[in-house]
């Protein structure tokens, strides 16, 4: 944009100066021509004078070297049947043809032009009086005045360009300043706002970025708060739940059930917790997936063992720190390892696999028939919500990775989450 506009005003101010420097240098050189013959008259009208005194040759002869061109030998006086006093460099056509007529006027010769003059001796006969015109006389400051106005265009020409440019910056600053505002937020950095300058319309469209990225803000928070509110009418039943489990007598199935009562309490109270912070600040939650994955594993453990279910995890040695809130990687976690259980009869082992690229849970079930379809919000094949992989999906898609469903080691389904981990001391 700001060599667009630089071009333009070149274009447009090259256009306007020539339009006016062009015909100025015309009318230059026709005032310098005017100013050169009015000289030449003016000499011419000291000889007139002379010959209005006397036609003697002595006389004359001192009138000639009495004016400026006669000195510089470019005056001569044409008489008739008569030799011609002075130097005369005119055709003598041109001079029979101004006799003749007995109008003044001017012929063109080779350096210059000659003005012819007649006037009337004795009344009867016409001399003609002869001024040569060089060049020189005829351009005389010509160069000059087109020098000076070729760098006053220029310097205008310039000038519009410097302050088309200084404009330029203005808008390619305001424009940019939107752009990367923009790119930040559709990065998820739901904070970032601009501060609208420039022209009119680039401050109209700040305004109405900021306007929409609140209204966006303020959008999701009520999504979220009636998450929370929905997740929060889950207590009734719980609590219903919690009484009738404390009437079972004492014993291994009441302590299983009264703790798998608890971790659904807590359960809930995380995602009342998670769906009520403020957006703003889950863009910037970064959590540490080795963690959320032993955390997850503790409670799955207990279920596996009670469905008679091998499992291993392999390659949770060290931290691997995603940018995504804890509450969205719990889900990825409990929907990939939720499906291991929901999707494939008891006994059947499955594996854990993270590294700093991916996290894959793969299982020697019967696998997913259609991978494409299993990745769509609301399909399912078993009869299940058809959103665990939607989730793991939504979450990848956030981490600028990916879902990956094929065969795995074990002969059954294998799910691989591709992850942009980030650097831990991004934390600090």
């Amino acid at each position: 944009m700001r060599g667009a506009l630089a071009r333009l005003a070149l274009a447009v101010t090259s256009m306007v100066a020539l339009s006016f420097v062009i015909p100025l240098a015309l009318v230059v050189m026709e005032i310098a021509e005017d100013r050169a013959v009015v000289d030449a008259q003016q000499q011419a009208a000291g000889m007139v004078a002379a010959l209005a005194v006397s036609d003697d040759p002595d006389v004359l002869t001192r009138a000639l070297a009495a004016t400026a061109a006669g000195a510089d030998g470019r005056l001569a006086v044409h008489l008739p049947q008569s030799p011609v006093m002075g130097i005369t460099v005119a055709d003598p056509q041109d001079v029979q043809l101004v006799e003749s007529r007995r109008q003044a006027t001017t012929a063109a010769v080779p350096g210059g032009l000659v003005y012819l003059q007649a006037t009337a001796i004795d009344g009867n006969r016409t001399a003609v009086i002869e001024v040569f015109v060089p060049d020189d006389d005829l351009r005389r400051g010509v160069y000059t005045a087109w020098i000076a106005m070729a760098g006053l265009a220029i310097v205008l020409v310039a000038g519009s360009v410097f302050v088309a440019d200084r404009i330029g910056v203005r808008l390619v600053m305001s424009a940019r300043s939107l752009a990367g505002a923009a790119r930040a937020f559709g990065a998820r950095d739901l904070s970032v706002r601009v501060t609208p300058q420039g022209p009119v319309e680039l401050r109209e469209a700040g305004a109405a970025f900021n306007t929409m990225a609140d209204r966006m803000i303020q959008f999701i928070d009520k999504e979220r708060e009636l998450a929370s509110d929905l997740s929060h009418r889950l207590h009734t039943p719980l609590t219903a739940l919690r009484l009738d489990a404390d009437r079972i007598p004492p014993g291994p199935v009441a302590d299983r059930v009264r703790q798998a009562v608890s971790d659904l309490q807590h359960e809930i109270d995380e995602i009342i917790s998670g769906a009520r912070r403020p957006v703003t600040e889950r863009t910037d939650a970064q959590t540490d997936l080795v963690e959320v994955l032993a955390d997850r594993l503790s409670f799955w453990a207990v279920l596996a063992d009670d469905h008679g279910r091998p499992w291993q995890v392999v390659g949770a040695d060290r931290p691997v720190w995603v940018s995504v809130p804890e509450e969205d990687l719990i889900g990825v976690v409990d929907a990939l390892i939720g499906n291991v259980f929901e999707h494939t009869p008891q006994g059947t082992p499955f594996l854990v696999t993270v590294s700093d690229a991916a996290l894959t849970v793969s299982d020697a079930g019967p696998g997913i028939a259609d991978a494409r379809a299993a990745l769509q919000r609301g399909h399912s094949g078993g009869g299940s919500t058809g959103l665990g992989l939607s989730i793991v999906h939504r979450v990848a898609m956030e981490l600028g990775g990916g879902v990956q469903i094929d065969r795995g080691e074990l002969g059954g389904a294998r799910v691989t989450l591709h992850l942009r981990p980030v650097q831990a001391h991004a934390l600090s």
